[in-house]
C-alpha cells in the first residue's frame, strides 16, 4: 500500500472512532477533569471550562440508562458464580440510576428544572449510585482476575505438555483478557477515589486537584478501551 492508501486507511478509522458518541464523552470528559485539575477549585476559565464541559457532557448521556436497564433484565452469561451474577445486576442497577437521574441534573442546571435545592440533591444521590456501581465493578473484576489467573495455571501446563497451536491461542487469548480486566480494575478504582472528590466526602484528601488528574486518567484509560482492536495492538 502506497503512503496515501495508509493515511485514508488511518483517517477512515479515526472518523469512526470519533463518530461514537461515546468516544466523544470520554474526550469532554478528559477536558473536564484536565480543567479541574488545572484550577484546583479555584475561579477562573480552567473551572469554567470545567463546569461547562460538565453539562455539555450530559447531553451525550441522553437516555443512555436504557443500555444499563437492558443488561439488568438480560440473563446473565452462562457459567458466571451466583455472587458475580448479583454484583453485576447490581452494577447495572446503580449505573442505570445514575445515568436517570443525571438527566434530571442536566434539567436542573439548564434552567428547565428551576429547584436548585432539589437538582444538588439529585446530583448528590446519582454520584452514590455511580460511587456504588464503580465499586461492584472494582470487587467483579477481581474476581474475575482471580478465575483467570487459575485458568492461566492450568493452560500453562497443557501448552508445557502439548505445543499445540490451538492451546497456545487459547493461552494467548487469556492473558489479553486478563490484561483488559486489570485496566478495567485500575480504572475503577480510580474511578471510586473520583466520586469521592465529587462528593466531598474527603476534601482534605482528595482535593480537586486529586479529583481532576485521576478522573483525566481515567478518561484516557476510557478513551484507550473504546479504540478498535487493531489499533490497541498497534499501541501494544
Amino acid at each position: 500500500m502506497s503512503t496515501l492508501d495508509v493515511t485514508r486507511a488511518e483517517l477512515a478509522l479515526l472518523v469512526l472512532y470519533l463518530n461514537k458518541s461515546e468516544t466523544r464523552d470520554k474526550i469532554c470528559r478528559a477536558i473536564q477533569y484536565g480543567s479541574k485539575f488545572l484550577s484546583n477549585g479555584q475561579p477562573g476559565t480552567a473551572q469554567d471550562v470545567d463546569k461547562s464541559t460538565s453539562l455539555a457532557r450530559k447531553v451525550f448521556r441522553l437516555f443512555k440508562f436504557v443500555n444499563d436497564l437492558h443488561a439488568l433484565i438480560s440473563p446473565p452469561s452462562q457459567g458466571t458464580p451466583l455472587p458475580l451474577i448479583l454484583l453485576g445486576k447490581s452494577k447495572n442497577a446503580l449505573l442505570s440510576t445514575f445515568l436517570l437521574l443525571d438527566q434530571a441534573v442536566w434539567a436542573g442546571r439548564t434552567g428547565i428544572y428551576k429547584n436548585k435545592e432539589h437538582t444538588e440533591k439529585i446530583s448528590r444521590i446519582s454520584l452514590f449510585c455511580w460511587m456504588g456501581s464503580s465499586v461492584c465493578t472494582t470487587i467483579i473484576e477481581l474476581a474475575e482476575l482471580k478465575r483467570l489467573s487459575s485458568q492461566l495455571k492450568n493452560l500453562e501446563n497443557d501448552v508445557k505438555l502439548n505445543d499445540k497451536n490451538e492451546k497456545h491461542e487459547q493461552y494467548l487469548s487469556k492473558v489479553k483478557q486478563s490484561n483488559d480486566r486489570l485496566l478495567s480494575l485500575v480504572k475503577s478504582s480510580m474511578d471510586i477515589v473520583v466520586a469521592v472528590g465529587l462528593l466531598q466526602l474527603a476534601p482534605k484528601t482528595v482535593t480537586p486537584r486529586v479529583t481532576g488528574a485521576f478522573g483525566f486518567v481515567t478518561s484516557l484509560i476510557s478513551c484507550y478501551q473504546l479504540l478498535p482492536s487493531s489499533q490497541k495492538a498497534k499501541m501494544q
